[in-house]
């Protein structure tokens, strides 16, 4: 759940720890409300989505995402995990979230819609937004291979 919250809010370890802990006692005191309806991880996972965005919404950006330029790729003259991640972050919260939950966690586009408050097609739209954003962000990386 550390690493979903952590994606979900673009990489601030302070703030996904903070929401882990809230989902959690979220989790717990309203357990008996939940229906078995979706599985318990989705149901967590639209919990902690949730607490992601109240933090977002509660918080200014306060730190300025380092921004990888053409120079600081060619220095590294390969594609890592690390540039990948900072180009997802960079992505817009809605983008970014469907990504995550869609591409790395493996909900579904009805999970997604449902975690989400939004249609199957607002879903699908956002992840074709953000594959086609992150791959403009990635492609000095495939220019210098």
């Amino acid at each position: 759940m550390y690493l979903f919250v952590l994606r979900v809010l673009g990489h601030k370890p302070e703030d996904a720890e903070e929401v882990v802990q809230e989902t959690w006692i979220r989790a717990i005191t309203r357990l008996e409300s939940f229906r078995w309806e979706s599985g318990l991880k989705t149901w967590l996972s639209g919990i902690a989505l949730n607490c992601c965005r109240e933090m977002s919404r509660s918080n200014k950006p306060t730190m300025e995402l380092k921004l990888v330029t053409s120079d600081a790729i060619r220095a590294n003259n390969s594609t890592n995990l690390t540039d990948v991640e900072a180009c997802v972050s960079r992505l817009p919260d809605g983008c970014r979230e469907v990504l995550v939950l869609h591409d790395i966690e493996g909900y579904t586009h009805k999970e997604i819609a449902q975690m989400m408050e939004i249609t199957e097609g607002t879903s699908k739209s956002q992840l074709f937004r953000a594959r086609t954003k992150l791959r403009g962000m990635l492609k000095p990386f495939r220019e210098i291979s």
